[in-house]
């Protein structure tokens, strides 16, 4: 893997990582990556996970993968496993791997603490009540006729809490803090809920869990975070982050510091919006080749390496902005055509007999494997006399500036012989089924005698030896570059792009593709850049398009 973090010029994360290190606020330098297991990762915590690890990475510090599962009701194994495998596909690994739930004992007892000092109460109104009593922004709240219960009261109701004797939404544990702050967040927040939930790591053990405002900086701590850095969103939460942090004296206290959120145009990537299109089946699942996951990036084709480069290319910065998702598709281009061997592939085959060559000959063309990189050689491609080309590669009656096959012009099929249409054959419906040309024996190459050129040069594959494979040609799902409900669009399915896939069958690939393995990437002379699908076998091949040569991408 290419490393790309380790050449990023200073940004301020760093700036002022670099302050605290020169000041002596900390030592060394600890972050973390902190997911929620309920969904598979999209494009937008790539951006995280480059940051959390390429800062420890600069600075030689620690990184963990901490799972934020304080919400067992949304949470799943399978979700934790699939967090795992994107991250170490993007190319990092981290130092140790947490959970929130690890820390759940001691997050606890901060809580009792809290209540100790005065500064937390157990709540009997209602959700409902609860918001309408928080305030607006412009009106400060009211306070609650619980917020002023004895400390031995709130100790006794937190405990029975903790013991299961309430329901779920009877009682929440408050903290004290502030009901006229101008930061609604510091209006005295909940902390506890009571939750009666199995939970994938500690079965049965709780009834009630911490809420993340409040879990996230216990945990931080705990575990000797340094820096932690989280998306803009979470700027107006600091304030109770460091409360929480101060109020519990934590000694030598993270830091918190935010970053905008990549927002890329044509895309969803909220995990209950993604999960419609799932259930919906709108997509055939979360590794969908259209959806913004990692997962579904990478069965598409997509190579990590392209993923950190963008992320790489956006910068880090403290404004909001949307990317074109056109800039991720062009690092993936510049990747894959450095890095993509070369093959010929036709999708829509038009069989082409050369009358003059031999009918049992076959030649052995060789052609660069990736000229972008001749160390790796060549290889020998079967030529013969029934080769395939694209259909729109040959017009009966063409138009003006064509330079493909028609009985007007000759043409070179790369690598090999220049040819010219001598007939044809067609159906009853009139569809042309089968070109007939001739060829000069002496234009091997593209190399004549009599030193005459042609302007078209058309892939091919020799008809004997093609393997068969069903391409899927993938676009961007949305035709709108802000899909999501905000836009007061009714349904997702009246954003959809309809041409975002189409399946062609009966494709025709050079033979060597018969023992690519899955998600092995290829350049299609003339196509675009192409990935073996992880249900591909030699028996079935089926190929993802991952990008067109150049964006041809139209919006609505």
């Amino acid at each position: 893997m290419e490393e790309i973090l380790n050449t990023t010029p200073s940004n301020f994360i760093f700036d002022a990582v670099d302050n605290d290190l020169s000041d002596g606020v900390y030592k060394k330098v600890q972050t973390r990556f902190p997911p929620e297991p309920n969904g598979y990762l999209h494009i937008g915590h790539a951006k995280a996970i480059c940051i959390d690890f390429g800062t420890a990475e600069k600075y030689g510090g620690t990184c963990n993968l901490r799972l934020d599962d304080t919400n067992p009701t949304k949470e799943d194994v399978e979700y934790v496993d699939a967090i795992k495998e994107d991250i170490e596909w993007l190319g990092f690994k981290w130092d140790n791997v947490f959970y929130a739930s690890d820390y759940f004992d001691y997050i606890y007892e901060c809580a009792l603490k809290l209540i100790d000092l005065g500064l937390a109460y157990v709540d009997e109104l209602s959700a409902d009540e609860i918001r309408e009593y928080r305030g607006t922004l412009t009106e400060a709240g009211k306070e609650s006729p619980y917020r002023n219960r004895p400390v031995a009261e709130t100790r006794d109701l937190f405990r029975r809490m903790t013991e299961g004797e309430f329901e779920n939404g009877s009682l929440v544990l408050r903290a004290k803090i502030d009901m006229a702050s101008p930061n609604m967040n510091m209006r005295d927040p909940v902390i506890y809920r009571v939750m009666k939930a199995h939970h994938h790591r500690t079965g049965d053990k709780w009834c009630v869990y911490p809420m993340y405002d409040f879990a996230h900086p216990l945990s931080d701590a705990r575990e000797g975070v340094t820096h932690s850095l989280c998306s803009l969103e979470f700027e107006n939460h600091r304030p109770l982050y460091n409360w929480f942090l101060e109020v519990l004296n934590i000694p030598t206290p993270p830091r918190q510091i935010e970053f905008a959120r990549m927002n890329l145009n044509y895309t969803l990537t909220s995990k209950r919006k993604c999960l419609k299109l799932v259930t919906d089946k709108l997509v055939s699942g979360w590794d969908d080749p259209r959806m913004a996951t990692l997962c579904g990036m990478r069965r598409r084709g997509y190579p990590a390496e392209a993923i950190r480069a963008f992320v790489d290319k956006i910068g880090v910065s403290k404004a909001n902005s949307v990317i074109d998702y056109a800039l991720l598709e062009s690092c993936v281009r510049d990747y894959l055509n450095e890095h993509a061997d070369r093959a010929m592939a036709v999708l829509r085959p038009l069989k082409v007999v050369i009358d003059n060559y031999p009918e049992d000959k076959v030649e052995y063309i060789e052609v660069d494997i990736n000229p972008n990189k001749p160390e790796l050689g060549k290889k020998k491609v079967a030529f013969t006399r029934e080769v395939y080309i694209e259909q729109d590669d040959f017009m009966l009656n063409p138009v003006g500036k064509y330079f493909r096959l028609c009985p007007e012009k000759e043409v070179r099929l790369k690598g090999a012989y220049y040819v010219k249409y001598a007939s044809h054959e067609a159906d009853e419906n009139g569809n042309i089924t089968v070109v007939h040309c001739t060829y000069d024996p002496e234009s091997f190459g593209g190399e004549t005698p009599d030193g005459r050129k042609v302007k078209g040069t058309l892939h091919w594959v020799s008809a004997k030896h093609a393997v068969p494979a069903t391409i899927r040609l993938y676009d961007r799902l949305f035709n709108v570059s802000n899909p999501s409900d905000e836009e007061g669009v009714s349904s997702f399915a009246d954003n959809l792009n309809p041409e975002s896939l189409a399946t062609l069958t009966g494709c025709m690939l050079e033979a060597d593709l018969q023992n690519a393995k899955p998600l092995q990437r290829f350049q299609f002379m003339r196509q675009g850049y192409f990935c073996i699908d992880k249900d591909s076998t030699p028996d079935n091949i089926i190929i993802n398009r991952t990008v067109a040569l150049k964006d041809s991408f139209k919006a609505r």
